[in-house]
């Protein structure tokens, strides 16, 4: 999804000659913790609550400008990039601005987060896998051809470097709830599974046959 797409226009915005009060008094009413300060047409940067709480509240909005965070993303930018700078400024919004620096609206941080949410696939059903492989040995397409091995196949893969390791961290998730027969796959591949999500049949066959034994010397 493009920047364009979670677009909003109608978001609070304050002038220059603003004063820290009424900044507040407008984030308290719209319930935000950081607004953009436009100059005309013009972006000039944004302001957080933090800035404006340890200022004067007679002073006005331009003496705080050494403060203002100026990132901007443009709209046809795709949807991670605001993400991105939404993390490295710590905001709940990003500008968005053309090459002009003409101000456009804001990507809010609850509409990057309900993007993301879609992008990795949070509310569709199945297991999550979470291997760590050594990245000299990595190959989705084999990672892929397991998993169909058991009749499933990977409706979302996500992977990073950890740091501490170097080692490739791969998320996967399936389209099956039951995972039991992958995991056991992985391992017969000499995977190493970190950790998954899902359910196990042949533990809740176990569970089951418990259950039953149980019953029978209650009779």
């Amino acid at each position: 999804m493009l920047v364009a797409q979670l677009l909003q226009t109608d978001y609070p915005t304050l002038q220059l000659s603003d004063k820290v009060a009424f900044a507040l008094q407008l984030m308290e009413d719209y319930e935000v913790q950081d607004l953009p300060v436009v100059i005309g047409e013009a972006f000039s940067g944004c302001i957080t609550k933090d800035d404006l709480l340890d200022a004067d509240e007679e002073a006005t909005i331009a003496t705080l400008q050494d403060q203002f965070i100026n990132s901007t993303v443009k709209r046809d930018e795709y949807f991670l990039a605001a993400l991105k700078l939404l993390v490295e400024n710590n905001t709940t919004l990003i500008a968005v601005a053309n090459d002009s620096k003409e101000y456009l609206g804001v990507v809010t941080s609850s509409s990057l987060l309900e993007q993301l949410s879609i992008y990795v696939g949070a509310g569709e059903p199945g297991g999550v896998i979470v291997l760590e492989i050594d990245r000299r040995n990595y190959s989705f397409g084999e990672i892929s051809r397991l998993v169909e091995t058991n009749d499933a196949y990977i409706t979302q893969l996500n992977s990073y470097t950890e740091a501490s390791t170097g080692l490739a961290i791969v998320s996967l998730k399936v389209n099956k709830v039951e995972i039991s027969d992958i995991i056991a796959t992985f391992h017969r591949y000499e995977y190493v599974v970190r950790y998954y999500f899902g359910e196990e049949q042949y533990t809740n066959e176990l569970k089951d046959n418990y259950n039953h034994l149980m019953a029978y010397l209650n009779i």
